[in-house]
Order: C-alpha cells, then sequence, then structure tokens
C-alpha cells in the first residue's frame, strides 16, 4: 500500500515519466524482497541504517556497476523521504548512507565518417519500413533526442514554419529542437506519402512501435558501420553531443537541445573532444 501511493505521488505529483516509475518500483520491489528473505521483515519502520547498507553491499558483490547501485539508493532516499513526510516514520533510515562513487566512463559515439557512411552510401528500402527507418537515424542523429522522446513524436509536433520539432522530455518537461531545411523536408515528404495522422513511428498496421523494435533497427544500421559493442539509440544521442561539440558548438546550447537539467551532464562529452584534440597533438607535432 505505502509503495504504491509512493509511485502514484512519483506520476502524479512529481510528474516522473512512466519509465522512471517503472524503475522506481523495480527497485523498491526487490528492496522488500530482500527484507522479508534476509530479515523477515514486512513492516518499513523496522528498516535500519544497517540493513540498508547490507542490501548494497549484497548488490556491489553481486556484481552491479556502481551507477545502477546509485540509481537504487536514490530510490530508497525518495521513499523513506516521502515515508517521513507522509508520517509514517519519525527517522530517515538512508540518511547516513554514502554513495559509491562512478566510475567515469566517457560516452560511446560514432565517428564523424562512419555516419557519412550510414547516411550516404547505405541503401535503405525504398519501402514504407525503409523510409521511417532512415528517418528514426536521422532523427536520433541530428537532434539528439532520446527514445522515449522519439516513439512520442506526432504530426502536431512539427513546426514546419518555424521549422522545430516538440518533444516531451524526462519528468514531462517540454522543449523545443531546430531542425535542418533537409531533415524537416524528409519529415513533411514521409508524412504526406504515407498519410500520417498521429504518431510518426508506426508499424505497417499503423500501430505504434515498441522501444525494442526501435533498438532493433538502430542495431542493425549501426552495425553495417561500425563494430562497436553497444550500438543503441543513446550512441546516437551521444554522437550528436560529441560531434556538434567537435564542430565548435556552444556547450550551453547543446545543454539546452539535449534537455539536460545540469551542465554536468552535458560536459562528459568535452572528454570526448579532448581526447580527439589529444590524438590531433599526436599525429601532427614532430615532438609529440
Amino acid at each position: 500500500m505505502l509503495k504504491n501511493n509512493f509511485l502514484q505521488y512519483l506520476e502524479y505529483e512529481k510528474r516522473y515519466s512512466s519509465h522512471t516509475v517503472v524503475s522506481y518500483k523495480t527497485d523498491l520491489t526487490q528492496f522488500h524482497l530482500f527484507l522479508k528473505s534476509e530479515f523477515d521483515i514486512e513492516d518499513i519502520s523496522e528498516v535500519t541504517h544497517h540493513i540498508i547498507r547490507n542490501w548494497l553491499s549484497l548488490l556491489l558483490d553481486s556484481g552491479l556497476n556502481s551507477r545502477t547501485v546509485n540509481r537504487k539508493i536514490t530510490t530508497l532516499k525518495s521513499y523513506f523521504k516521502y515515508l517521513l513526510q507522509e508520517s509514517v516514520l519519525t527517522e530517515n533510515p538512508t540518511r547516513k548512507i554514502i554513495s559509491p562513487k562512478n566510475s567515469k566512463k566517457l560516452p560511446v559515439f560514432i565517428e564523424k565518417s562512419k555516419m557519412d557512411q550510414l547516411l550516404n552510401e547505405i541503401k535503405f528500402p525504398d519501402t514504407f519500413e525503409g523510409s521511417r527507418d532512415k528517418l528514426i537515424i536521422d532523427l536520433f542523429y541530428m537532434t539528439g533526442m532520446r527514445l522515449s522522446e522519439l516513439l512520442s513524436v506526432s504530426v502536431l509536433d512539427i513546426d514546419l514554419v518555424n521549422s522545430t520539432v516538440k518533444v516531451l522530455g524526462k519528468r514531462n518537461k517540454e522543449r523545443i529542437i531546430p531542425l535542418s531545411i533537409n531533415l524537416l523536408n524528409q519529415i513533411k515528404n514521409f508524412s504526406e506519402k504515407y498519410k500520417l495522422k498521429s504518431f510518426f513511428f508506426v508499424n505497417f498496421e499503423g500501430k505504434k512501435l515498441t522501444s525494442k523494435k526501435v533498438y532493433t533497427i538502430v542495431n542493425y544500421y549501426l552495425g553495417k558501420v561500425s563494430s562497436i559493442e553497444k550500438r543503441s539509440p543513446h550512441v546516437l544521442r551521444h554522437t550528436f553531443a560529441t560531434h556538434m561539440l567537435n564542430n565548435g558548438a556552444d556547450i550551453n546550447a547543446i545543454k539546452e537541445i539535449l534537455g539536460h537539467a545540469n551542465l554536468s551532464a552535458t560536459q562528459v562529452y568535452t572528454h570526448n573532444t579532448i581526447e580527439r584534440l589529444k590524438n590531433i597533438y599526436k599525429q601532427a607535432h614532430p615532438r609529440a
């Protein structure tokens, strides 16, 4: 009951996305199963700081990375904060919990030459699916939008006059992303040719594509030009940001386009740019 009330609070009052709410639900379900199996606890008021630390140690020992564990810590902290607000608890057992340091991993991206090859040389079928899949790749690469945002794009979100697309980002925050003339024409032609009325990315029967289907499409086409292990929509988002920075775009502008709440989330892409400069220096300087 308490868990369900908390999840409804996240969805309706905090306006978290359905994806985020599902993640919180999964984390809390895992935690409650741990409480029952290891300590035979069903009453949340019996949870202590040491029990939570025990769970976190178990997660780390199981091989989960620090980023995933930190997300679960965030879930617990939000949950117990909510229980305090609702006067269910008088003390917060997560107050002294310290998050493990995240290992800094540079975002994986596709080289510009590989993207040029994909968009200019790889043949997409001259069918509804081929045109749709090409537009999916182009939109990810040329706007940096997230998978959930792309799936929600409808005909009404495209502003043909101002050359922009409106997307609904994390926590249901709307933002406007500029579109190039070529991309706008591609969108317009696709919409008119197939007489789209609502969502852009549907199957031949008109049903909205699933996240899994879009992931499969992106993985397939990136596999034609790249051997990187993870060929996902998010890699195209990383590629967009990295290529923009490499070509001199202002980092604050990239932050706004990506829909990042904090600049620190965008600054991770500067590391890729620094690595690129180092490589250029090593190749070009006679004494490097």
